[in-house]
């Protein structure tokens, strides 16, 4: 049957109104607790029996295997063939072992390289369930027959994965619309299955060589609450929403409307997408979309979401990212997100400067600081490594930097110095080779820095806030001098971003160094233009020539003016206020805003 099913002739209907979740009355989202899970099964030890015997049995004749390998010698072709017998097991297991497979494959810290290969083709999908029992599911939960809800829906899913499907219908007010419907009993399987791991991993983590910086337990407890956050319909129309919000300016980025009448932990109705895979290139040509274009919008959309918002999509796989005929490219699937605090946002700005910068004991320090390395680790054996593997891979020419082959090299480190992957890291890595993966397929030659330097040399130069303007000062001075040359280099850098404009960045600056906060670097400047006792006439003379061409001297003049009035305002009304006291804040504020 190919045909949707058609319901345009809807019964009477009272559907009531779903409360959206960030109003009050709606029960809480659920939640993992490793406590509560085993409370539910201590003392019904017959209900896991079966399963944990189904595991250890698949478990132990991969183990077997392996023993066996070792035995008589394992060679390439025995290595290959034990990787891929890991897959077929995992997948035979179900929902939970895909997914626990799809997360090892993020952890080089973990797993062997050669295994990494095999779980990374891990194919999120497995038959569809009867649509039948889809289309109960949605009546259980929506307490209305599907032909009250949809004119029509299609009788069988587009895409089934692991955790559940997706249906294409329309509504009686007519949008289209993907209904996300989860599979049958899946909390109850996640559950049984989170316990066994869990009990498993007390008794082998023990025994087990692995440097995890916590116990292996502790990981399957991370693993479980990503995992249980991913199976809440609600918490994902909530992360679409969020992400949505931070994107709003952005008119290059869709994120889908989310249908709140007709959703609930387990169903989910959005915006339908018509959109091209990124990986079908035939179609993006047809369609005549500009390739570059598209890359451009996925890296810089990626950067963002790390180092200005700090909630990023986790998951930015073909089947989740879209090229949209008008040329924006829209995002699907907020399941898996996670969200990084100002620290480590900060923390890893300082790993870039450091980088630039080839200050490799201090990028040992931003390791430790982010979770790869434990505080107690003697760093500086470490630091030789980190110059081979990231020297080497940069170059003279940044251009030649390659995101993957940093993490494949990054991997053999793993295992002959402490690092281990913190599992939010794991997962900015995942998205950062998939991101470069999507691109190199839309352009072989594609290179990540192309992008992402031009990007973060705007940001610095900007300056839009005092944890940049500070890692700016600190990338164009060292030891107390001023090094001309990073200044040319990130202004010709930021000058190949096509968003990038000189004007708004001077008078930014200009204001700056205006600013009480800037005495310090005017300072600074000034000892910088006669260091070494001669005036450093001949390396502004080549600033100069850099940037003249994309400065127009009349609106050049007027940003001068501009930054000097609004200094001047400042320092005017900030005597005031002074002068007045606290009572005068509000007027003078208004002032100052007027001004």
């Amino acid at each position: 049957m190919n045909a949707d099913l058609d319901f345009s002739e809807p019964r009477p209907r009272d559907r009531g109104t779903f409360i959206p979740p960030t109003a009050a009355g709606v029960r809480p989202a659920r939640r993992y607790d490793a406590d509560t899970i085993r409370q539910q099964y201590r003392w019904r030890p017959w209900l896991p029996f079966a399963r944990s015997v189904q595991v250890l049995l698949s478990v132990a004749a991969f183990a077997l295997g392996m023993l066996r390998d070792r035995w008589f010698g394992e060679n390439r072709a025995q290595i290959g063939r034990r990787a891929a017998q890991l897959r077929d097991m995992l997948i035979h297991l179900g929902p939970t072992f895909i997914k626990a497979g799809q997360a090892l494959s993020t952890r080089p810290d973990l797993v062997r390289a050669d295994y990494l290969i095999e779980l990374e083709k891990l194919q999120d999908r497995l038959p569809p369930f009867p649509s039948d029992v889809a289309f109960a599911l949605i009546e259980a939960d929506l307490e209305q027959a599907p032909q009250d809800i949809f004119r029509t829906i299609a009788p069988e899913p587009i895409a089934a994965a692991s955790l559940g499907q997706v249906y294409r219908a329309t509504l009686h007010s007519g949008e289209e619309v993907a209904v996300k419907v989860q599979r049958p009993n899946l909390l109850p399987t996640l559950t049984l299955d989170l316990y066994i791991m869990r009990w498993i991993a007390g008794w082998i983590g023990p025994l087990l060589p692995l440097k995890l910086g916590h116990g292996l337990a502790e990981i399957v407890d991370e693993f479980g609450t990503k995992l249980f956050e991913e199976i809440d319909y609600i918490n994902e129309g909530q992360n679409a929403e969020r992400f949505a919000e931070n994107f709003k300016d952005d008119p290059t980025v869709k994120v889908p409307t989310i249908y709140w009448d007709y959703c609930s932990h387990r169903i989910l109705v959005l915006e339908w997408i018509d959109g091209i895979k990124l990986t079908d290139t035939d179609a993006i040509r047809g369609a005549g979309l500009d390739r570059d274009a598209l890359i451009t919008i996925g890296v810089t959309s990626g950067l963002r979401q790390l180092l200005e918002f700090g909630f990023f999509h986790a998951d930015p796989h073909p089947g989740n990212l879209f090229a949209l005929r008008d040329g924006r490219m829209a995002y699907i699937d907020f399941g898996m997100m996670d969200q990084l605090e100002e620290v480590a946002k900060e923390t890893i700005v300082d790993s870039v400067v450091h980088l630039l910068n080839r200050k490799y004991e201090a990028l040992a320090g931003d390791f430790v600081r982010l979770g790869f390395l434990t505080p107690e680790t003697d760093i500086y054996p470490i630091v030789p490594a980190l110059e081979s593997v990231l020297g080497n891979a940069i170059g003279k020419d940044v251009g030649t930097f390659n995101f993957k082959t940093i993490t494949d090299r990054f991997s053999e480190l793993m295992y002959d110095y402490p690092f281990r992957v913190p599992s939010k890291f794991a997962l900015i890595i995942r998205s950062l080779v998939t991101q470069e993966g999507l691109a190199l397929s839309l352009n072989p030659q594609f290179k990540i820095v192309d992008i992402a330097y031009p990007y973060v040399a705007r940001r610095l130069l900007a300056g839009e806030s005092a944890q940049l303007r500070r890692r700016l000062i600190e990338v164009l001075f060292e030891d107390g001098k001023f090094q001309w040359s990073r200044l040319e280099n990130l202004l010709r850098i930021a000058r190949t971003d096509t968003q990038f404009d000189l004007v708004p960045t001077a008078r930014l600056g200009l204001r700056y160094l205006l600013s009480e906060e800037g005495q310090v670097l005017r300072d600074r400047l000034l000892l910088a233009l006669v260091e070494d006792d001669r005036l450093h006439g001949e390396e502004v003379q080549r600033l100069w020539d850099l940037v003249k061409d994309d400065l127009d001297p009349q609106a050049l003049m007027q940003a001068a003016i501009g930054t000097a009035w609004d200094a001047f305002a400042e320092y005017s009304l900030g005597r005031v206020a002074q002068l007045w006291g606290g009572g005068a804040i509000a007027p003078v504020a208004a002032l100052r805003d007027n001004a």
